[in-house]
């Protein structure tokens, strides 16, 4: 469930720079991305921060086991493709594969959210091998 949480600058910074990319960057990649504004933001200020916004419900956090985690500033209903050379992440917006917990059932489980990740190759990698 997503936490309310007081919107300061920082925070207000890092929201409008992610969401005006669609590339789901790192951490590391964000943190250069809003330097360019807060010239004297820490990492770990940036790290703390994504944390919380993902935690509120304001930007989706992609996690998969043995890669970086990735950041979505586009918290509507879509699935994602990950590269499985290069690790890219893109967005699925194909009506029928759309994420969605709408309907869906399983015993013992209240079911909040759907994430879906399809895997692939992107076309720079494609085009490299």
């Amino acid at each position: 469930m997503a936490v309310q949480t007081r919107m300061t600058k920082q925070r207000k910074v890092i929201l409008e720079e992610l969401c005006k990319v669609t590339t789901h960057p790192t951490a590391d990649e964000v943190y250069d991305m809003v330097r360019q504004r807060l010239p004297r933001i820490s990492l770990g200020t940036v790290y703390r921060n994504l944390d919380v916004l993902a935690e509120s419900g304001d930007i989706l956090k992609l996690e998969h086991a043995g890669s970086q985690k990735r950041f979505d500033g586009n918290t509507n209903p879509h699935a994602h493709v990950r590269c499985s050379i290069c690790g890219k992440v893109g967005d699925v917006m194909n009506a029928e594969y759309i994420a969605s917990a709408r309907g869906a059932e399983a015993p013992g489980f209240t079911i909040h959210a759907a994430y879906i990740e399809f895997e692939g190759v992107c076309d720079a990698c494609q085009t490299h091998n």
